[in-house]
Formats: structure tokens, sequence, C-alpha cells
């Protein structure tokens, strides 16, 4: 008896494992992408069905196991789609979705093939609030078709974290958000800012506000938009030739008042000359950067130079001020260009405000600097350059007092050989600049701005802090947008504690805060959204 109990099972086995067919493989990728809230798909585990011979055959069903999952009733639905011809998810090319989530699903689709690799994308849609601690762990469990089931490989089951989609393009009305900064108040409000440019992607000048969204939460649910920095017709001129551009949020640590200081553009300037144009009108194509030729120049003028505009809060970012434009009283009227770096500034332990700057000296020539206030924002100083060739800019105020200049540098660009972030420190808030030790020898960029951020916290009773770093860590892709953390100001960045958010490309800009003692947020441009927040836990973190 037992011996034909043996001989039954033994044939159960073999004709379950006979089903497998060797004419079609599958392979599958997961790679790290943030899995966002207020975002329709969210794709999670690649699969690539591949023909080892000229068949035809239909693809019946796709089983998923979320096992690992935090909470599966985070999950709304989860559908597959089709992919595009550059191989990512394609949003208007469903296949199948299931909304009635389990730790086992199983997807019945008919899907007839005579493709050689058929690629598709297995999609969650979340539900709008969810907790920003939460994981996704997705790995696939089976796959039938018409000529048998497909061997499933044995793959790593990744971690994705949960984020949220703060900025989705055509949102409000507005073709793109680009260009975020990110700051807490006094009340532990998040502020998010970012340009709002209405009808294009495209930088300076354009019709272009600066707008913020606020949220009262830690990140997890974001307040309407609101418009801080907006010219509208000045001076006679429709608004695609009145943009402000390129923000930066500053919060006085003493007395709780938000400043956001912009880019203002007026009209457009000639690149060969250098002269104002005028006639411009709504249907005027005529268009500059200033950064681009002599799209700004020497002067102080709305004719002459970009002007550095600056509005404030005194209510935790509810209602702005007018922008009060401190362009004639802190630029040099050699300099071509005076402006904001985007990210947010820094309150200095004696109270100085300080903004991370940028401009173009008297050859047009980029340079970093700071600008401070030791005023509480009445009167603002602008300092020498920190270094030339180098733009967008955050600052950090390291252990000894001095400041930290962390900056972009052109040299950069592509460059495999000497690739790193410069990085410069003053002592008497920026008179003076020494190059710190790991300029150009740590910190990898494509050349595109990244965020530095000092985080204060309490461990065993003692006071500690830690620099965080974020940018696109790739020599010339604006991709793998990874987080790192400094415990000795900078000096070292192990490679251990690096996480990383999201892998594939996008415009790669990011800003970071301190939510609370235990909690680090990033906003940053993601390859799924224009604007991405994520929490970090500072427990992650921690040597």
């Amino acid at each position: 008896m037992n011996k034909i109990l043996f001989l039954f099972f033994t044939c159960l086995l073999f004709s379950a494992c006979s089903t497998h067919t060797d004419k079609i493989t599958v392979s599958i990728k997961q790679p790290v992408l943030p899995v966002l809230t207020l975002k329709e798909t969210n794709p999670v585990l690649k699969l690539e069905l591949i023909r080892n011979q000229d068949i035809s055959y239909s693809l019946q069903s796709c089983s998923f196991s979320l096992q690992g999952t935090t909470d599966i009733h985070d999950v709304e639905s989860i559908s597959i789609y089709h992919a595009n011809a550059k191989g990512f998810i394609d949003p208007q090319k469903a296949i199948q979705s299931l909304t009635e989530i389990s730790e086992n699903i199983t997807l019945d689709v008919t899907i007839p093939i005579e493709v050689d690799t058929l690629p598709l994308w297995v999609s969650l849609k979340l539900r709008n609030k969810v907790d920003l601690t939460h994981r996704f762990h997705i790995s696939c469990t089976d796959i039938k078709t018409t000529e048998g089931n497909i061997f499933i490989p044995v793959a790593d089951n990744v971690s994705l974290r949960t984020g949220v989609a703060v900025r989705k393009t055509m949102q409000d009305g507005v073709h793109t958000s680009r260009i975020p900064g990110l700051a807490t108040s006094k009340k532990g409000t998040l502020l998010a800012i970012y340009d709002a440019r209405y009808e294009m992607s495209r930088d300076l000048q354009g019709h272009i506000d600066i707008c913020l969204n606020r949220s009262m939460d830690g990140g997890q649910t974001w307040q309407p938009i609101q418009v801080v920095l907006d010219m509208k017709e000045w001076g006679g001129l429709p608004e695609k030739y009145n943009g402000v551009s390129d923000a930066n949020i500053l919060v006085d640590e003493r007395t709780g008042d938000i400043y956001v200081a912009g880019l203002w553009m007026y009209g457009v300037l000639d690149k060969e000359t250098g002269k104002w144009v005028p006639g411009m009108t709504k249907d005027s194509t005529r268009w500059i950067h200033q950064w681009h030729a002599k799209g700004s120049q020497p002067g102080f003028g709305v004719k002459e130079t970009s002007q550095f505009i600056i509005a404030k809060s005194t209510d935790d970012g509810e209602t702005w001020s007018e922008p009060i434009n401190i362009t004639a009283k802190t630029k040099r009227k050699e300099w071509w260009l005076y402006a904001p770096a985007p990210g947010h500034g820094i309150t200095l332990e004696d109270g100085t405000l300080v903004f991370p700057t940028q401009g173009r000296d008297k050859t047009g020539k980029a340079f970093s600097n700071i600008t401070w206030s030791k005023d509480g924002g009445k009167t603002w100083t602008t300092s020498n350059p920190a270094f030339d060739d180098v733009t967008e800019c955050m600052a950090v105020q390291l252990s000894d007092g001095s400041i930290m200049l962390n900056m972009r540098d052109n040299r950069n660009r592509g460059n495999k050989e000497v690739n790193g972030r410069r990085i410069c420190v003053t002592k008497d808030l920026g008179n003076s600049w020494i190059e710190h030790p790991t300029s150009r020898k740590a910190l990898i960029e494509p050349t595109c701005m990244a965020s530095i951020h000092k985080h204060i916290y309490q461990q065993n009773g003692e006071r500690k802090s830690m620099l965080l770093f974020a940018n696109p860590e790739s020599h010339s892709k604006r991709d793998h947008i990874t987080l790192k953390v400094s415990y000795d100001d900078g000096n070292t960045w192990p490679e251990e504690k690096k996480i990383l958010l999201d892998e594939y490309s996008g415009r790669g800009y990011s800003c970071i805060t301190s939510v609370d003692e235990n909690t680090i947020g990033i906003l940053y441009e993601s390859s799924q959204a224009d604007m991405v927040f994520q929490q970090i836990k500072l427990q992650e973190l921690l040597p």
C-alpha cells in the first residue's frame, strides 16, 4: 500500500513539474522606486516574457505575493500594464486590475502573444493617505500560459518605500513643477516650494511663479497650492515675460518668520548685446535664460539684470507679504547676475540668517556664495565668491561654527576621472574661503543641484548632529537619487549607510529637512512625479 501511495504522489509531483514549459522564460526586475500616494500607477515589478521557440501562445494568469508588506490595506488595487516603446510602464495601456487585495493575488488575463519578448509592468495604486514608514514587498509566484506554467527564477525581494506625489505634471493647471525647496516651520509645519511652470517645463524666461504646499502631518497630506511670488503683468509686459524662478526658503529659528527668495526676470535681453528688448507681447516667442549668453548683465535696473526678490510670512506660511527687491542694495554692480540658490537657507547659532546664493562675475563666469542678515531680515549682505565655475549650492553650519558651502561644479559634467562636489568653508561669513579636504574627492555628481542639511538629535542625553546629503549619484545622468549621511562634519560619508530612493532618471533636484527629531523628510524631482516627498526615520541613519 505504501509503495502504491509513493508512486501516486511521485506521479503527481512529476505531472506538476512537467507543466513548466521551456518554450517560454521570464525575466523579472524590480527597480528601486518610490511607491506613491495620489498617483494612479506605481510600477513595482517588470516582467519580460521571452519566447524561445517560434510559437504563438497566450498569457492566462499571473500570481503575486505581497508577503512582507507592512499593511496590505494600504493597497487599493493591483494592475498589469503594457510597456511603452522605451520599456517603461504605459499608464494608458492597462491590461487587468484587481481591487480585492490579499497577501496572495492572481490576476486572470487573456493576452495572445506573437512577439519574441513581451514586457509587462505590475503596478500598485495606494490609498490617498498612508503611513510613510510603511514598506511594500511584491514577488511573482506563478505565470500560466497556454503552453504551460513558466518557471519563476529566484529574485531578491526589494523593500520599496512609501512616498507622496506632492506635484504631478498638469496638476492645478501647472504644466511642470520644478526646483524644490523644503523647510520645517517653528510650529512643525512642512513648507514645500517650487517653480510653477504654467505653460512648459523650460527655465526662465517664462510664465513661472513660486508656489507653496503646506503639510500639517509630517508630509502624509498636503494643503492646496498657494502662490508666494508672482510678478503678474508688471511693467506692462505679459506674465510670460515676468517669470520668477529658483526659490530658496529660510526659517528664522528664533522668531519663526519665514522668507522665500526668488529670481525675477523682466522681459528679455539680447544675447549678443545684452540690451533689453522692447515690445514683447503675449504672442512674442523670443526667449533667453539668465545664465545663457548675455541674458543678465551688470547694473541694478530691471532692464539690465535679473532681480533678487524676497517675500515674508509671519503666520507659519498661511499668508505672504508683497516681495521686496534687494538687488540694488545687495548685488555688486559689476556682476552680471546675483540670484538665490534653490533649496533652503539656515539660521546660525547666533541668529544670523543665511541664504545660499549664486551669480555671474564681471566676466560672466559663474560663482557660488552666501547672503546673510544679522538684523532679522531687515538688511542683507552678500559675501565674496567661494569658488568659480560653480553654481547651485547649499550651506550648513559645522560643529566649530564655520559655514560649509556644498556646490554644483561645472567641471564635473561627464567627468569620471575627477568628479565630486566643490566644498568650501568660511569662518567670517564669506569674506574669505578655504577649500575643504573632500572637495572634488567625494560626493560624485552629473553636474546637478544637490541638497545638504544638518540634523540635530539627542542620543543618551547628549546633543549630536549629522549631515545629510542627497543628489543623483552618477557621473553623467540624473538618476539614482541617493541619501547619504556623515557623522563627522562631512569628512566621511559611509558607503554602508547610503539609501537609494529612486534609481530611474528624473530632473534630479532635491531638498532635505528635519520633520522632527526622529524623522528626516526629503522633497525631490523623481522619475515617478514632478515632486515626491518621503520620510526616513533617524534610527535607520544612526551609526
